[in-house]
């Protein structure tokens, strides 16, 4: 489980951080549309590093920040940037996004999270891995309010949810000014509900973007589409 996860670039070591490597952080981050040609980016709770690394990788953006509240997500994070191709650009803070807006007057061409989303009242005995895990580490209303105050006049704003929550977080959205430009269903099967949404936001009111997508055929066998979203990534694509 501790193992270095290596992909085609870059490599993420992960034995320090209660998150690891998942399918939903390499499918937002292959997935989040860089036509705009961003110039800066933040990823908020980055945990490994790993979207900010796809990030610097697909994109040419001259600043990747990223924000990590966990001291060893952080550490390890910080590690992760520093041994890939794109150590340059990639910055890490280690705080909690209510002091990041506070202290940044910077603002951000796309911002992208994948947040912890467990909203059940359940609670393991590994406190680092829940607070990685439950969003009352970091509240998607909070989440939304701080990328609204953060993101430029022509930025982009993408999450991966539960779809069980996407019609809320959209209204929540909506409260700030921001507006969904595209949204992507994912599921695991063609039979399986859907899990997953991604989600794209700008302060632009414009008809929004419905795609859909399924990881699977069967068990290790792949849709095309999948593939074709995440094949510059994992090795064995």
């Amino acid at each position: 489980m501790n193992k270095p996860f290596k992909f085609k670039q870059f490599t993420i070591e992960q034995d320090r951080c209660a998150m690891k490597i998942g399918t939903d952080g390499v499918l937002l981050g292959a997935w989040v549309s860089i036509k705009n040609n961003p110039f800066s980016i933040l990823d908020i709770g980055t945990g490994t590093g790993i979207i900010a690394l796809q990030l610097a990788q697909r994109s040419k953006a001259e600043m990747v920040d990223a924000i990590e509240i966990d001291g060893n997500a952080y550490e390890q994070c910080v590690d992760n940037f520093e041994n890939s191709p794109w150590g340059a650009r990639l910055f890490c803070y280690h705080a909690s996004l209510e002091e990041f807006v506070e202290e940044i007057d910077e603002k951000y061409e796309l911002i992208i999270s994948n947040p912890p989303f467990y909203s059940e009242d359940y609670k393991t005995s590994n406190e680092s891995r829940d607070v990685a895990r439950f969003n009352d580490a970091l509240a998607f209303d909070e989440l939304i309010e701080s990328a609204s105050q953060l993101l430029s006049d022509e930025g982009i704003f993408a999450v991966i949810i539960p779809r069980k929550e996407e019609e809320n977080f959209i209204k929540m959205a909506s409260e700030v000014n921001l507006f969904p430009k595209r949204i992507c269903r994912v599921r695991g099967t063609i039979s399986s509900d859907e899990k997953r949404s991604m989600l794209e936001f700008s302060f632009e009111k414009i008809s929004m973007e419905i795609e859909n997508l399924i990881i699977e055929t069967s068990r290790h066998h792949y849709t095309e589409d999948y593939k074709n979203l995440v094949q510059d990534f994992y090795l064995k694509m």
